[in-house]
């Protein structure tokens, strides 16, 4: 109670966040929670195998049925193959790809120089919305924006003098939980809109439905996600942040930003120059109707087309050059030793996250060999079916079924093709376009995507934030994303309901209503 008798709500919504991150922190180690979870997961499915289920996996045809992972072929097949289920997890890969590059860009000083660079134009009342913004496009190179966005947003967050896991905490809202929000198209339109189709075939067997079906939303939703996310950061949870020190084991790495010296400026500037034309023979290369980067239907930005599938591969070499750049004309560098290092020490960096990986790959593993995550889908949205409610009602209640899902299965592709077959047609039957049943999925399956230790980048985010403060474990992170969770649900949704009434295109050859044909 403040000294007016009126409630502090900024006071209580405090109190609840340092409830969650104190219950949360005491969790075991994120790696042996993954394996304790691993284990109950065998438990589970040793038990739900001997039922017998009546929803239908749409993937297979055929009744929902939950493997046993007990079984002595079962914990024979866990055995021979944990280390495929270890070295296939696809973030994994990309981080340590990806970092070896960033590593070399960092340890040289070139990042360095260009926040000092860019700090010197941007006023920090802007560094926020700004950081979102660039989050939001990150979707376009797929998961980029997990190994080079987020922990940015931590460096560029100290450079300016504020907290740097408040950094961390709004790159992460614009890369994860604003997910569905872009205004640059990307591999996951066409990948949703496959499975869009193929479910509202189910009823009308000539329907198409354009891959850029939700383009206008997305392209809107990114301002609502960059101005929500800039409030969250700025006004609840950087503030709370104030109390929580920041600790550096190396100060010349992280140190607030000064004034470029005349020979950084020339190394940064010949640097920049070396990767702007990087850039220009990429760009050439692409350019091409026929181009090697493109897929086999000339298209460039499918998750099939060469480009897509070497972002990582290029993000390593993007930073890399200029990095070495950089530190040779510096001085930083004087010999190919020092290159080496600069990889080594970023690999260094990242063994806590490798052990983690290892043990979330497995629960991951063991999760979708088990069929839970397909059964609780199923059962999701048959129970919305059965519900039988009104079309604004059921548009909201996907939302929620979409992000409670999202809890335990991130991929967005996986959780759709499972709902898809049930909720389309069940919409369309209401007169309601499969457009706007796709739009409402995409914003559940964001919102929630920034609270859940099952996503598999989760863990790294924690390492990211350790490097400022060693104490952050699971309760830390989650409380800090709390905020922004909960303003993206309910905000996200009201907007895509108003503008549902306002009648603004979703997309191209897109609609909100599905005429029923007899």
């Amino acid at each position: 109670m403040t000294s007016g008798g009126k409630i502090d709500k900024k006071g209580v919504v405090n109190r609840v966040l340092d409830v969650v991150e104190r219950a949360g922190n005491k969790l075991p180690d994120p790696a042996i929670l993954f394996f304790l979870l691993m284990v109950l997961i065998w438990v589970l499915s040793a038990f739900l195998s001997k039922l017998t289920f009546s929803e239908i996996d749409p993937t297979t045809g055929s009744a929902i049925q939950i493997n046993n992972l007990l079984t002595s072929s079962a914990f024979a097949d866990f055995l021979s193959g944990m280390v495929a289920a270890f070295t296939g997890f696809a973030p994994l890969g990309i981080v340590l790809v990806a970092m070896l590059g960033v590593g070399v860009a960092e340890q040289s000083g070139f990042i360095n120089a260009g926040l000092k660079s860019m700090l010197q134009i941007t006023p920090k009342s802007l560094l926020t919305p700004m950081l979102i913004l660039v989050a939001i496009v990150s979707h376009t190179a797929t998961d980029a924006g997990y190994v080079l966005v987020i922990p940015l947003g931590g460096v560029i967050f100290y450079a300016a003098g504020r907290h740097p896991i408040a950094g961390i905490a709004a790159a992460f809202a614009g890369v994860s939980g604003g997910f569905s929000a872009n205004f640059i198209p990307s591999g996951i339109d066409p990948l949703l809109q496959g499975f869009t189709q193929s479910a509202a075939q189910i009823m009308d067997s000539g329907i198409q439905i354009n891959p850029l079906n939700n383009w206008y939303f997305t392209s809107a939703s990114s301002l609502l996600i960059v101005l929500i996310g800039w409030y969250i950061t700025d006004k609840i949870v950087e503030p709370r942040l104030k109390k929580v020190p920041v600790s550096i084991e190396d100060e010349e790495e992280e140190t607030p930003m000064d004034v470029l010296s005349p020979e950084e400026k020339k190394a940064f500037y010949i640097a920049c120059s070396v990767m702007f034309l990087s850039f220009i023979g990429l760009f050439l290369w692409a350019t091409p109707e026929d181009s090697a980067l493109r897929d086999e239907k000339g298209e460039i930005t499918s998750f099939s087309a060469p480009l897509m599938q070497s972002i990582v591969p290029l993000i390593f070499i993007v930073f890399l050059i200029p990095g070495v750049v950089y530190g040779l004309v510096s001085k930083t560098y004087s010999s190919t030793k020092d290159i080496i290092e600069s990889m080594t020490k970023s690999m260094q960096g990242m063994g806590y996250y490798v052990v983690m990986a290892f043990f979330c790959a497995l629960f991951i593993d063991a999760f979708a060999k088990s069929n839970l995550g397909a059964l609780l889908a199923l059962k999701g949205a048959s129970g919305l079916q059965a519900l039988n409610l009104p079309g604004q009602i059921t548009i909201v209640g996907i939302i929620v079924l979409t992000a409670f899902v999202n809890i335990f299965i991130g991929s967005a592709s996986a959780k759709w093709a499972l709902i898809a077959p049930i909720m389309v047609p069940m919409l369309m039957q209401l007169g309601i376009s499969p457009d706007l049943t796709q739009a409402s999925y995409r914003v559940g399956d964001s919102v929630s995507n920034i609270i859940t230790p099952l996503m598999p980048y989760f863990p790294l985010v924690v390492v990211y934030c350790q490097k400022y403060v060693k104490g952050t474990g699971i309760g830390t992170l989650v409380s800090t994303m709390i905020p922004y969770s909960i303003a993206f649900f309910v905000l996200w949704t009201i907007f895509l309901l108003v503008y549902w009434a306002l009648g603004i295109p979703l997309g191209l050859q897109s609609s909100y209503d599905y005429l029923i044909t007899l």
